[in-house]
């Protein structure tokens, strides 16, 4: 494939992206990220991540206060140059303007998923959580594979530091009073 065949996108503009340019892009593949400037292209996710998000979006719209409203695989700008897209976000109702939109604001978000993947450790791991606390986002749960078992870390704004503090490790069970009463049966993942 030569140069001159590839879309305009695959070369960046010289300061890079900004949290805009997603929806302008025309045959952008579906669940690309921008992160720090750059386009982010998502793999194909695996049965697990599948279903451990099916499983925690079921659980989080039934437990969520009328207030508030689960989402999968919306993007979340949160900066001129950053637009993830978590696997899970809630966010305030008020949030939802129309049936074409494609983002929230972090502003709008109370709580943030990612389901670690083989190609997103660094990002789910060591640079998304940054992100989400310096967007003021109060709490982020990572979720982890172990054995095809998830374990889910859950994290809680610390507003001193802007940065996240472990607030606990749960297998099996998931059962926290913030940022709502939730109590998720976390084997049901071996049901789905």
């Amino acid at each position: 494939m030569t140069e001159s065949s590839l879309p305009d996108w695959v070369f960046p503009p010289p300061e890079g992206f900004v949290a805009e340019d997603l929806d302008r892009i025309p045959q952008l593949p579906a669940h690309t990220e921008l992160i720090d400037g750059s386009l982010v292209f998502v793999s194909p996710q695996a049965s697990f991540h599948t279903r451990a998000v099916d499983l925690l979006v079921s659980v989080l719209r039934r437990a969520a206060p009328a207030e508030l409203r689960a989402r999968r695989e919306m993007s979340v700008i949160l900066g001129e140059r950053q637009r993830p897209e978590p696997d899970i976000s809630v966010i305030h109702a008020s949030a939802e303007h129309s049936p074409e939109q494609t983002f929230y604001r972090a502003e709008d978000v109370v709580l943030v998923v990612e389901v670690v993947s083989p190609e997103s450790v660094g990002r789910d791991r060591d640079r998304k959580p940054v992100l989400y606390a310096e967007a003021g986002i109060e709490h982020f749960w990572l979720v982890e594979n172990q054995s095809g078992k998830p374990a889910i870390y859950v994290y809680e704004l610390d507003p001193v530091t802007r940065s996240y503090a472990l607030t606990g490790i749960h297998r099996d069970l998931l059962k926290v009073s913030v940022p709502f009463d939730v109590d998720i049966d976390l084997t049901e993942i071996d049901r789905l």
